[in-house]
């Protein structure tokens, strides 16, 4: 039982969190040059780990039509994600969505209050719990959708656009260790936690030449992924003037940037070390 002193400490240090966050992503904002054809030119961080703030931002602006709405599957404490800068920055409406029930709670205590529409809620993702997002959800074409659980994403993100969803802007974590070639995810598990699946915690996710198939078949555009090997960004053309879209120059793959840090290895030699593992071809 976390005590009431514990959380109130905890409190002020979020607090802290979101006013660093703001500063910082206000500092890198102003600070950009920005090349509408090179999406490298768009990061920056204030919430996001990894430059994501950026690229959602540029792309938002460039949306012919918006509900200034967006759904994050995968929110964690609600401070640090890829739809926090939307929430607090921005005062969007949305849809928080986290397995962990204390992660909600903590979410909760610090988010609400920048948003009258944001919701959060305590679901663990997958293919049996998938359905309850259509009833969550305001908007079945929020402007921007991110994905990120660490396992069964890709499993999960066809559900999503099997449903009927159609999001604007859809992020999506690749896992940089399948190479740039590799058409591959895990074996789908309801329960697949990617901190107990292997001791590396290298195997989860799926790889970005997956991600391309799978968008492709639903008449998404490959945007960029970020430079520090992440995220993909991907898009519904008809919400964006093709003349942007055709302009871009995104990069084609990136090397997760704390996996080559940890492991001292590019992604193919990282890779030996799940390659027993089952993994699925598509």
């Amino acid at each position: 039982m976390i005590s009431r002193l514990t959380t109130y400490l905890r409190d002020i240090r979020d607090r802290q969190r979101i006013s660093i966050a703001l500063a910082k992503g206000a500092v890198m904002m102003q600070s950009r040059q920005i090349d509408l054809t090179r999406p490298a030119t768009w990061e920056f961080s204030g919430f996001s780990q990894n430059g994501e703030d950026g690229i959602i931002d540029v792309l938002r602006r460039q949306l012919l039509s918006e509900n200034r709405y967006f759904i994050e599957i995968g929110c964690a404490d609600g401070i640090q994600n890829n739809c926090a800068w939307l929430l607090v920055a921005e005062q969007f409406s949305g849809l928080m969505v986290e397995g962990s029930r204390a992660l909600v709670k903590r979410a909760e205590r610090m988010m609400t209050g920048f948003s009258i529409g944001v919701d959060f809620c305590n679901l663990f993702v997958s293919l049996e719990s998938i359905s309850q997002l259509h009833s969550l959800a305001f908007h079945t074409d929020p402007d921007v959708m991110s994905l990120d659980i660490d396992g069964n994403d890709y499993y999960i993100a066809r559900a999503i656009l099997d449903g009927g969803f159609r999001p604007k802007i859809f992020v999506v974590e690749y896992n940089s260790v399948y190479g740039p070639d590799r058409s591959v995810t895990v074996k789908y598990r309801s329960d697949f936690t990617f901190t107990a699946a292997h001791p590396s915690h290298l195997y989860y996710g799926a790889s970005i030449a997956l991600w391309r198939k799978l968008f492709d078949r639903y008449g998404y555009r490959f945007v960029t992924v970020n430079r520090h090997g992440v995220n993909g960004f991907f898009v519904e053309p008809r919400f964006f003037a093709s003349s942007f879209l055709q302009a871009i120059r995104g990069l084609e793959f990136a090397e997760n940037q704390h996996q080559l840090k940890t492991f001292h290895m590019p992604s193919e030699q990282q890779f030996q070390l799940i390659a027993d593992q089952e993994l699925v071809s598509i």
